[in-house]
């Protein structure tokens, strides 16, 4: 295996403008980060001001672009720089076949960038041969925590970097330490870290769910027999009771997260074993829901950890998410539905459906875009969102019970993947430093969001 760990910055200048920096990075850095997936608190909220209020016509600034390589993995960004994580492949022929693996020779690559300029800082990338459907590159986005930065890989490499300067902390295997086949889509919940613990979605028998020590890679903990999924573990706090959320191919569970023993569990299961999209909570309300025909609505009791079903979705009601997790604002589900491939707007009260868009998916489409995506941001306690499309382009909307209502939109990159026949970038962005940090397969842009 090879092991690579270049530095690509001088940092040749005196320690009193490094204690300055140091300073100056550690004071912005709440207001500032999105340092993982779907930002700080995982809650899909971007609480940044003093940002645009529309999209011009024009567009808006382009800050720079930088080449990368493929990867569905969406940036990070902290303390100052963006990590995006990437594969670098050698040799094989690179497939999109849904029920069939591509086997591929190359590297996954994490490269970390200045993200006022998009300079190179440093970069990590070690062996990794894939066996995966739909092999362009890692899923999970790095979870920066701190002084360090976790990866877990299409594989189930799972590594700890400084984050400073991508020196390696600790390593391990899912396949080689706990003997599990990998998911056929690759590795896809995004590491948690919570206090001391990072929690990983591993799979089989007692080990669906790992926590580690997240400063030595220790296991402290195993639970659940469970195949794998793409679900990201969450957590929550009901009952004055800290839950950690699990959604695997055959239902939601709530577990201690301090031992995974179990508080209570629901039965949902997903076509392909497709359990993707993390179940999402306003005020004691869940929506969890799978491709095409599965949604429950929950309510989390306030009195011990335990939750009572609302409803179950039924065909043409509710939204069946896939790629891109839903939000829930003021008792409306905005998600994306897999079967039509619409932006659905769906009352939490009964599940049924408001209104429906192709806008900010296939734009100007009339027909059905099978599993289309788009991943959806609210701006901070406002009925204001910014939208990522699966074709490009980047739009800013109001989303409410009533209607979908659109403040411009511009084309940012090409869509690089491919999906039932059609260009797609499935790929989160990220929202920082009043900037949009987007990726393709081939290059990051950051677009400047500054009013």
């Amino acid at each position: 295996m090879t092991i690579s760990i270049r530095p690509l910055f001088d940092w040749s200048f005196s320690w009193a403008a490094l204690f300055f920096l140091g300073f100056a990075n550690n004071s912005l850095a709440h207001a500032n980060d999105w340092p993982q997936w779907m930002g700080e608190n995982r809650d899909g909220v971007y609480h940044e001001t003093g940002i645009v209020e529309e999209i011009p016509d024009e567009g808006l600034k382009i800050k720079w672009r930088v080449p990368i390589s493929g990867g569905y993995a969406g940036p990070a960004v902290a303390d100052g720089r963006v990590f995006v994580f990437d594969y670098k492949r050698d040799s094989g022929e690179a497939f999109n076949n849904p029920g069939q693996r591509a086997k591929l020779d190359g590297k996954e690559h994490l490269l970390a960038l200045d993200a006022k300029t998009g300079k190179p800082i440093w970069e990590y990338e070690y062996d990794c041969p894939y066996s995966i459907s739909y092999p362009a590159g890692p899923r999970c986005t790095p979870t920066v925590d701190g002084d360090h930065v976790y990866l877990l890989g299409s594989e189930g490499d799972l590594k700890c970097l400084k984050s400073e300067n991508g020196e390696l902390v600790w390593s391990r295997s899912f396949k080689k330490d706990f003997a599990v086949e990998v998911p056929i889509w690759g590795y896809s919940g995004h590491p948690l870290v919570d206090g001391d613990m990072l929690y990983c979605m591993v799979g089989g028998p007692g080990q669906g769910v790992i926590a580690f020590d997240k400063n030595t890679g220790e296991v402290k903990w195993k639970s659940l027999d469970c195949k794998t999924g793409y679900c990201p573990p969450s957590m929550v706090t009901f009952a004055s009771t800290k839950q950690l959320l699990i959604f695997h191919p055959d239902g939601i569970v709530s577990l201690d997260p301090t031992n995974g023993s179990p508080y209570w569990e629901v039965p949902l299961t997903p076509l392909y074993e497709m359990s993707i999209t993390r179940p999402m909570i306003e005020g004691n309300l869940m929506y969890a829901s799978g491709i095409y025909s599965e949604g429950v609505l929950l309510k989390m009791s306030s009195e011990k950890p335990e939750v009572t079903e609302v409803w179950r979705g039924k065909p043409k009601q509710a939204v069946y998410t896939c790629n891109s997790t839903p939000l829930i604002v003021d008792g409306v589900i905005y998600g994306v539905d897999t079967g039509t491939g619409k932006l659905i707007a769906v009352d939490t009260k009964d599940g049924s459906r408001l209104w429906d868009t192709f806008d900010p998916t296939r734009r100007g489409e009339k027909r059905l875009a099978k599993q289309a995506t788009a991943f959806i941001t609210r701006i901070g306690e406002t009925d204001r969102y910014l939208i990522m499309s699966e074709i490009g382009d980047l739009v800013m909307a109001t989303l409410t019970a009533d209607a979908y209502t659109e403040h411009g939109h511009m084309h940012v990159l090409e869509p690089t993947g491919e999906a039932h026949g059609r260009d797609v970038v499935w790929s989160h962005p990220a929202y920082a430093n009043r900037t949009a940090y987007i990726r393709n397969d081939k290059e990051l842009v950051a677009v400047d969001l500054a009013k």
